[in-house]
């Protein structure tokens, strides 16, 4: 059966319970009830991986797919020990350790290297653009959360591993994970607005660990701007450029620079 062939109410059906069950274990762990969230992101995880062998319809097995790396996510965040000193080292074990089925689903998925965003035009307008803009992000997000940094100092030595981990890690894993994957699926069955949207609710969903209700409002509203720019240019290095310069200022310049800035 051909997606187009899928009725609007299946297809929400399908997709859209998915999505609800990983709403409420996000919802569990926001209200600190960590364990009851990781079970059930458990239970989501082998849900969906039958559910692929059981659902005919490519399109939906591959969402089942796109989404599993939510739960996967969650799982390696909250279940890794930290080994090391400085909390960046666990976002690097973390994010090495996501990589692998990343990548795996990212090659399942078969898209075009257009559709995954895999490019450098205008790379050069868009790496002084992605610091302006991920600074302004970075700012309006300290008012919310005001997080902690994550190096000892500002040498460049630090700043350089600070740069690297959260633009080539973490900014460019979940930038795959929620725009290349799971936005690019998401709009193949409801189309662009909706795609845009539901990877959105789910990127801000993803953010109640932080268990702050406008932290997750916001992750959400970024979604949209991200997701937004994802569909008008197609570039996944100017998405990952400002999500990974956004948390460099937010775990490193502005905890130390925010009397400076103004910002405390």
């Amino acid at each position: 059966m051909k997606i187009e062939n899928l009725a609007l109410g299946n297809k929400g059906v399908y997709v859209g319970l998915p999505i609800l069950m990983i709403a409420f274990a996000e919802m569990l762990i926001y209200s600190g009830t960590i364990r009851e969230g990781l079970w059930i992101h458990t239970a989501i995880m082998i849900g969906l991986f039958f559910s692929m062998l059981i659902v005919r319809n490519e399109e939906i097995r591959k969402t089942y797919q796109a989404l599993m790396l939510l739960p996967i996510l969650r799982l390696i965040s909250l279940s890794i020990p930290v080994f090391f000193d400085m909390t960046l080292y666990s976002f690097l074990i973390i994010y090495i350790s996501l990589a692998i089925p990343v990548m795996i689903t990212a090659v399942n998925q078969k898209f075009t290297l257009e559709e995954i965003g895999i490019n450098l035009k205008r790379i050069w307008l868009y790496l002084p653009l992605s610091v302006l803009i991920s600074f302004v992000l970075a700012v309006a997000e300290y008012q919310i959360n005001r997080t902690d940094y994550l190096i000892p100092d500002l040498s460049l030595l630090n700043l350089l591993k600070l740069t690297v981990v959260m633009v080539f890690f973490v900014g460019l894993l979940e930038e795959i994970i929620f725009r290349s994957i799971l936005q690019t699926r998401l709009s193949k069955i409801f189309g662009a607005g909706i795609g845009i949207m539901l990877s959105s609710i789910l990127f801000g969903l993803m953010h109640s660990g932080y268990e702050i209700f406008y932290e997750v409002i916001y992750a959400f509203f970024i979604g949209i701007i991200m997701g937004y720019l994802f569909y008008k240019t197609k570039s996944l290095p100017l998405t990952a450029l400002i999500h990974g310069f956004s948390n460099v200022f937010l775990f490193g310049f502005i905890p130390y620079l925010g009397p400076g800035l103004g910002l405390l």
